[in-house]
C-alpha cells in the first residue's frame, strides 16, 4: 500500500509538473547559427526512425504521453507524415513524436541544445518528462537549452507533440469560408498541400560557456575594394576575440574587444573578387572568442561580398543590372512532402543550372537552410519569403491583427536565420495577400491592409538595410500597396484564369498593365508568377489547355512581352515543378501542374523552351 501510494504521488508530481509549468517560448538568442562541429562545438543529428502516435482526441498531455509513447508506429524524420501513412494523408490535427538518444558524458560542462529546423505548425517539447517549451510557426528554426535535463551517459527521451489544425487566424491560414475562396480539403486557403511534422533535421548540439551567439555580416564595395562589416554577439564572460578572414590570396586578421557582449568589427579587403551569379565567389570567415592564448569557442561561416540595390528600371547587383531568370517553387516530393531530401535539393539545383536560371523565389515560405547554402555556392539569386500566403481582410479585425503579429514575428524569424546568405537579395512579406478579401479591388484604398503591410516592411526593414523588400500582389489586389514596396512584383494569369483559353489577348492585357504600374510608381517589375498547367504527355495539334503545347506558347507569349519592357527586372515561371495541392474543383489529381518539370522532375515542353532562350541570354 505505502508503495502504491509512493507511485500515485510521483505520478501526480510528474503530471501536475507538466500542466503548472509554463510553457516558454523558444528565442531566437541561439537559433540564428547553424549547429557546427570543430574542435570545440559538437553536434548530434537526430534524423532517422521516430516513434509516432496519433492524439485526434487531444488525451495526451492529459495521459502523460510526454514520458513515453506507448502502442506507437515507426515514422521517419525529416518528412511529412501526410504520405507516410495511407490514414494520415489528411490528418490536420495532434501528434506525438518520440526519440531516444546518448548524450555523452563527454560534453559534460558546455550548454547543451537541441534545434528543430521546422515543426509545422505548432510544437511542445519535453526531454525527460519535463518540459523544455513552445514554438508556432512552421518553416523556421527554434532552439532550447537541455542543459539541466540531460542524463549523462545514458539515454535521454525526447517528446515533441506537433499540432496542424487549420486555422483562420495562423500563418499561413485555413479554414477560412469566404467568397471566391478556395473550395478544397483539407481546407487551407492557399494552393499548396498542408503538409505537417517534423520536415526539417532535429540536432542537439554543444557550445561551451563563453560562446558566439550570433553574427552578422554586410559587405560594401569601394570598386576595386570593399569593406565588411561584422557584428557579432556573444555569451559569457570572455572579453576578446580573433576574426581570420581568407580568400583571393588574402588573408586579414584582427582582434577586437566586446563591449556589453557585443563586437563590431571593420575588415577593408583589397583587390576583391566579388561574388556574381557568374561567379560565385566566397570568403571564408573564422571567428573565435580568446582567453590570453587559448581559444574559447570559434564558428566559421562562407561569405559573399556582394551588394544589393535598386534604381528606377532596374536591380543591381554589385551595381550593374540584372535580370531575373527563374521560378516560383515549393518544397514538395513524393513520399517526402515537404521533408528535407538532400538528393533533391542537388537535383533541383542541377536543374536550375540547366534550365537556365539565376534565380527562384521561396515560395510561399522559408526552405530548408541548405537551399541557401547551395544557392551561395552555385550562384543563384533568393527571394527569400515568410508563409504570409492566404491572408485574409474582412471585418473581424482580432484574427487580422494576430495574423500581422504573426507575420511580424516570422520575419525577425527569417531575417536572423538567412540574413548573412549572400544569395538572398530581396525580403518578401506576403503573397497574394487580399486574392480573397471580397471588397478589395485594384483600386481601393484601405487602410487597415496598408497599414498592415507596412507594419510588416518597416519590421524587415529595421532588421535588415541592405536588402529591397517586397510584397507579391495578385490581379485585382489595391495597387496602393506597391507605394510600400522597393520593387514591383506581380502574379498574373490572363490568358488562364480569365481571358481563358486565349493567350494573344491575355499577353496584350499583361502589357497594358505593365505600363500602367511601371508609370504609376517608376519601381522596377517582377513578375513572380505567370504560368498554365500541363497534364505530362498530354499534347494537341493546335494548343489548347491542359496540354504541354499551350503551356509552351503561354509562357513565350509572356517573355515576349517582357522583352519589350525595360523596366522589367525579372520573369519567375509558375512553377519549377507540378506539386501537391488539396483537393478541389479545380485541381485535377489533387495537383497544380504548372511545373515546367513533373513533380519526380522530368522536363515538359516549356522547360526545353526556357533552355533554349534562357542559354541565349
Amino acid at each position: 500500500m505505502f508503495r502504491n501510494i509512493i507511485f500515485s504521488l510521483i505520478l501526480i508530481s510528474i503530471y501536475g509538473n507538466a500542466f503548472s509549468q509554463e510553457f516558454k517560448t523558444a528565442d531566437l538568442v541561439n537559433s540564428s547559427l547553424f549547429p557546427e562541429q570543430n574542435s570545440i562545438r559538437n553536434t548530434l543529428n537526430l534524423s532517422g526512425i521516430w516513434n509516432f502516435k496519433v492524439d485526434s482526441n487531444n488525451v495526451g498531455e492529459k495521459e502523460g504521453w510526454f514520458s513515453g509513447l506507448e502502442n506507437g508506429k515507426p515514422i521517419a524524420v525529416p518528412a511529412s507524415w501526410n504520405d507516410q501513412y495511407d490514414e494520415l494523408r489528411d490528418y490536420m490535427g495532434i501528434a506525438w513524436y518520440e526519440q531516444n538518444t546518448f548524450i555523452p558524458k563527454v560534453w559534460k560542462g558546455q550548454k547543451i541544445f537541441i534545434r528543430f529546423g521546422s515543426a509545422n505548425y505548432a510544437a511542445k517539447v519535453w526531454i525527460n518528462g519535463r518540459v523544455l517549451g513552445k514554438h508556432e510557426g512552421g518553416h523556421l528554426p527554434f532552439s532550447f537549452d537541455i542543459s539541466d535535463y540531460i542524463h549523462w551517459d545514458n539515454f535521454n527521451t525526447i517528446i515533441v507533440q506537433v499540432e496542424n489544425i487549420l486555422k483562420p487566424e495562423r500563418i499561413p491560414p485555413g479554414a477560412i469560408i469566404s467568397e471566391g475562396g478556395f473550395n478544397n480539403y483539407p481546407a487551407g486557403n492557399y494552393d499548396f498541400f498542408p503538409f505537417c511534422g517534423l520536415q526539417r533535421p532535429v540536432w542537439i548540439y554543444s557550445v561551451p560557456q563563453n560562446h558566439i551567439t550570433d553574427i552578422t555580416v554586410t559587405t560594401k564595395i569601394q570598386t576595386p575594394n570593399a569593406v565588411v562589416e561584422i557584428k557579432i554577439k556573444k555569451e559569457g564572460v570572455a572579453k576578446n576575440g580573433r576574426l581570420l578572414l581568407r580568400g583571393n590570396n588574402h588573408q586579414y586578421e584582427k582582434e577586437f574587444s566586446f563591449q556589453e557582449n557585443v563586437a563590431f568589427i571593420t575588415v577593408n579587403i583589397s583587390d576583391v573578387h566579388l561574388w556574381d551569379t557568374e561567379d560565385p565567389y566566397l570568403y571564408d570567415l573564422s571567428i573565435s572568442l580568446t582567453d590570453k592564448k587559448d581559444i574559447l569557442d570559434n564558428y566559421s561561416l562562407p561569405v559573399g561580398v556582394r551588394t544589393i540595390s535598386v534604381s528606377n528600371n532596374q536591380i543591381l547587383l554589385n551595381g550593374k543590372p540584372i535580370f531575373l531568370k527563374g521560378f516560383g517553387k515549393h518544397e514538395d516530393f513524393p513520399v517526402l512532402g515537404k521533408g528535407t531530401s538532400y538528393p533533391v535539393i542537388v537535383k533541383d539545383f542541377s536543374l536550375l543550372k540547366w534550365v537556365g536560371a539565376n534565380s527562384f523565389r521561396t515560395s510561399h515560405y522559408p526552405y530548408d537552410e541548405e537551399y541557401f547554402n547551395m544557392a551561395d555556392k552555385l550562384g543563384i539569386l533568393i527571394i527569400d519569403e515568410i508563409p504570409a500566403v492566404g491572408l485574409y481582410f474582412d471585418k473581424n479585425l482580432d484574427q487580422v491583427n494576430q495574423r500581422k503579429e504573426m507575420c511580424k514575428r516570422q520575419i525577425s524569424e527569417l531575417i536572423n536565420r538567412d540574413k548573412n546568405h549572400p544569395c538572398v537579395m530581396m525580403w518578401s512579406v506576403a503573397n497574394e495577400p487580399g486574392l480573397r478579401s471580397s471588397y478589395l479591388k485594384k483600386e481601393s484604398t484601405d487602410s487597415v491592409s496598408f497599414n498592415f503591410f507596412k507594419e510588416l516592411i518597416v519590421t524587415a526593414k529595421n532588421a535588415d538595410k541592405t536588402r529591397p523588400v517586397t510584397l507579391v500582389g495578385a490581379e485585382n489586389e489595391p495597387y496602393q500597396w506597391f507605394s510600400l514596396a522597393d520593387v514591383v512584383c506581380i502574379n498574373r494569369y490572363f490568358g488562364w484564369y480569365s481571358q481563358t483559353g486565349n493567350i494573344a489577348e491575355g499577353a496584350r492585357l499583361l502589357s497594358n498593365e505593365l505600363d500602367v504600374l511601371h508609370s504609376k510608381f517608376n519601381k522596377p517589375i517582377i513578375l513572380t508568377e505567370f504560368g498554365a498547367d500541363a497534364y505530362p504527355g498530354m499534347h494537341a495539334e493546335v494548343a489548347e489547355m491542359f496540354t504541354e503545347e499551350y503551356q509552351r506558347d503561354f509562357i513565350k507569349a509572356y517573355l515576349d512581352v517582357l522583352d519589350t519592357k525595360d523596366f522589367v527586372c525579372g520573369a519567375h515561371v509558375w512553377a519549377f515543378a507540378d506539386f501537391k495541392t488539396s483537393q478541389g474543383d479545380r485541381r485535377f489529381g489533387g495537383y497544380n501542374w504548372k511545373g515546367v518539370f513533373t513533380r519526380d522532375r522530368k522536363p515538359k515542353m516549356a522547360a526545353y523552351y526556357l533552355k533554349s532562350k534562357w542559354e541565349k541570354n
